[in-house]
Order: structure tokens, then sequence, then C-alpha cells
């Protein structure tokens, strides 16, 4: 039986076309444990030759460490650009928040040589709840409209936790100005409160990208890190469902990731991989899915253990003024 290719979606109005898994390059810079270049070198690369096109990193992630090593990658595969599609974000540093027009606009500079790029497909404002919204309506987004201007960047996006933000700014720029979403732990079989604000999205012509399908840790055998902000109650029924998976035979994490990727209204699904196997694991679920379909009865048994805690979700920074 031939392994069908990783589906690909569109983004919204943007014209590009993304993999249905997302290499998401957090991990690339240490974040969850020491990363060598070239294991990191070889994720790409995997990646690639498994059909992902879509590469999201943020000068947060490692302490700029994230950036370089990705560049690292892409460079390493010898492809032309136009063949793969890379978003990195501005607004939040090692240092803390920063979503001065002034800042972003060098924070461009800064991403492009680590990247090793001369421009990003997608530059977001990272975890704008931290900041003031309105400043991000107000400044930091005709700021990197001048970068899209000066094609530094082709679009524009913007990412967080709490869904609201995502409205707040999308009614208050002129249509078409902000043209991706970046939403993580909002689609995973324990909280797919995301899914309420998809046609609200399309209306805008915004496309979905959704990370985290496995919730930061929390639907894998292992379990969430130490500093993971969901309630016990969360964290406990999680565990339960990975048990039950596992005394099945199953493993929760790919049946999250085919829970997350079954919504053909989300581009992209973003997952964080820092090795081959990673990769090699996060594609075998797609191509399953796309051959055998969901595993209907295990995940029923999952949602019914997760039930009490569907859509619990946990704070996030939220600022107006």
């Amino acid at each position: 039986m031939a392994v069908p290719k990783l589906e690909m979606r569109p983004l919204g109005n943007t014209g590009l076309k993304l993999s249905s898994v997302g290499f998401g390059a957090s991990p690339l810079g240490s974040v969850f444990g020491s990363v060598s270049e070239s294991d990191a070198v070889a994720s790409v690369l995997e990646a690639f030759h498994l059909g992902i096109n879509f590469f999201d990193t943020s000068p947060y992630y490692g302490a700029t460490l994230s950036e370089k090593m990705l560049g690292k990658g892409l460079k390493a595969l010898g492809v032309p650009r136009s063949e793969y599609i890379v978003s990195t974000k501005c607004g939040r540093y090692r240092e803390g928040f920063d979503f001065s027009a002034e800042r972003v606009t060098k924070s461009i500079d800064e991403s492009l040589e680590r990247l090793q790029l001369d421009y990003v497909d997608i530059f977001q404002c990272h975890d704008i709840e931290f900041g003031s919204l309105d400043q991000v309506v107000n400044e930091t987004i005709p700021a990197l409209q001048k970068l899209k201007e000066a094609g530094k960047i082709r679009f524009i996006g913007i990412t967080g936790l709490p869904l609201e933000i995502f409205t707040y700014v999308l009614d208050r720029v002129p249509p078409g100005t902000v043209d991706v979403i970046l939403s993580y732990c909002h689609y995973s079989i324990n909280d797919s409160t995301l899914e309420d604000l998809l046609p609200y999205l399309k209306t805008k012509g915004v496309g979905v990208i959704s990370a985290s399908p496995l919730a930061m840790g929390l639907l894998t055998e292992f379990g969430p890190p130490e500093w993971h902000p969901a309630s016990p109650e969360l964290k406990s029924a999680c565990q339960a469902a990975a048990v039950y998976c596992k005394e099945k035979g199953k493993n929760i994490s790919k049946l999250a990731m085919q829970y997350s990727l079954s919504n053909k209204d989300i581009s992209t699904v973003l997952v964080g991989m820092n090795s081959v196997k990673q990769v090699e694991e996060n594609v075998a679920a797609a191509t399953e899915l796309a051959l055998f379909g969901k595993d209907h009865e295990t995940l029923a048994e999952v949602e019914a253990i997760l039930k009490p805690v569907k859509n619990q979700t946990w704070p996030s920074g939220i600022q107006r003024s």
C-alpha cells in the first residue's frame, strides 16, 4: 500500500499551503532538555523529507538558540527558499515583553540573521495577552505592515492562549491586516474550545494554526513537566487517560495528534520536535489517520475519562490598558 503524502491545507487568504503537520522548533532551543546541533539539523532534514514544509520558531525559545538551530537545519536542506514556509515571532524575549514598534522592527533583522534568511513567510506577535492589546492593535501591527512593505515578512500573525485576544484584535484592525492566528492548547482531546472560533475566523479570512496537540505534555505517557499550569484535577484525569491507552496497547499522544488533525478548518497542527524519531512518529500519526481514520473506540473511552475536566484551561496574563 502506498503511503499517502502529508496533506497540504490552505492558510486563510494567504495563498500559502501548509503541511497538515507543522514542525515546532521550540525544542531545538533545548527548552525541554539538551539537543545537539546534529540532532537539530537531522530532525529538520527528516521533517522536510517526509513532507513537512512549515517550520515555526521564536527568538524567545531557548533565548534565540531555536532560531539559530532551525537556520542551520534549513540551510542544510539545500533546496530553493520557496519550498518551505518559515514563521517566527516578535514581542517576547528572554528579557521580557516588548511590543513597541522600535523593538519589533529591530527584532526581524535579528531573526533573519539567526535564521540565515532574507525574509520570513509569517511574522507573529508572540503571546500578546502579556502585553497591551491596544498597543498591539495601534502600534505593533502597523509596524509589521511596514516590514511587509519592505519585503522582510510576507504575512502577519498573532499568538496567545486566551481565545478572546483574537476577537479583540481582529475586531479592531482593518480587514486583511492580520493574516494568521496561532492558538495553542485549545484544540486537543481535553479542550476543543478553538472550534467555536473557527466560523468567525473564516469570515475574517484568517488562517488558523493550532499548536500543542498534546496540551504541553498532558496527553503523553510521561505526563507534563513540573511547571505545567494545569490543575491537579486536569493532570490526574489526563494521566488516567494515558494509562488507559497504554493498557489497551495504544499511545495517547498518537490519538491526540489524530484528533487535532481531523479538523480540516485548521491549516496545520504544530507540534514540537527535536529528534528524527519524534518527526517520524508525528508524520506516522498523520499518514495512519489518512489511511485508516480515527480510532473511534479508544477516542470515545478517553473522552469519557476526560469529560469532567473538558475545556478546563488555566490563566494567562491579560492586560487591556
